[in-house]
């Protein structure tokens, strides 16, 4: 229910970095807040089917404004739902853990559904990309790679150890 980042903070730093600004929306309803993260200048903004929206409505909406369209989707949801939205949708987000809060455990079961998510992708021909958000560390970020994700989140192991150790860890996230 509560916005952790929102549109006047994405817009505040929004001039300082040329990176894309991938907005991942885990709030309900989630259309009143659409426009407002464009004009605050997201990149990409994923929208969960889970949310009391009409998810169609939402993702015409966000493609309208000519910023990248996705659907995250949570460890609970049957991956299927993609499915109807597939011409539409720019990134897939699979949730690996519940969303709301950092460090927690790596949900295994993501990686089948990330599987036949990324069969879904090869099979429809489009250059849709499969992003992973969750529980990402050293020792299962090969594995998520493995099943098909292109795009990967690590907050809390990209943080630990204090901002020495940055760049230290996502090197080794990207296996350098």
């Amino acid at each position: 229910p509560n916005l952790t980042i929102g549109p006047d903070i994405v817009k505040s730093i929004r001039d300082k970095s040329d990176i894309p600004f991938d907005v991942h929306l885990m709030i309900d309803p989630v259309q009143p807040y659409i426009e407002s993260f464009v004009s605050a200048g997201a990149d990409i903004i994923s929208i969960h089917p889970e949310a009391n929206d009409d998810t169609n409505a939402c993702l015409k909406k966000i493609k309208s404004h000519n910023v990248k369209v996705g659907l995250a989707i949570n460890p609970d949801t049957d991956w299927e739902v993609v499915k109807p939205y597939m011409d539409t949708l720019d990134i897939i987000l699979v949730m690996s853990v519940h969303p709301g809060f950092g460090g927690q455990k790596f949900i295994s079961s993501a990686l089948d559904k990330l599987k036949s998510i990324r069969k879904e992708i090869d099979r429809s021909g489009r250059n849709i990309e499969l992003e992973i958000d969750g529980g990402i560390d050293f020792e299962n970020i090969q594995s998520v790679i493995d099943a098909g994700a292109n795009v990967i989140v690590a907050g809390t192991t990209a943080f630990k150890g204090g901002q020495s150790e940055y760049t230290n860890n996502i090197k080794k996230l990207r296996g350098q």
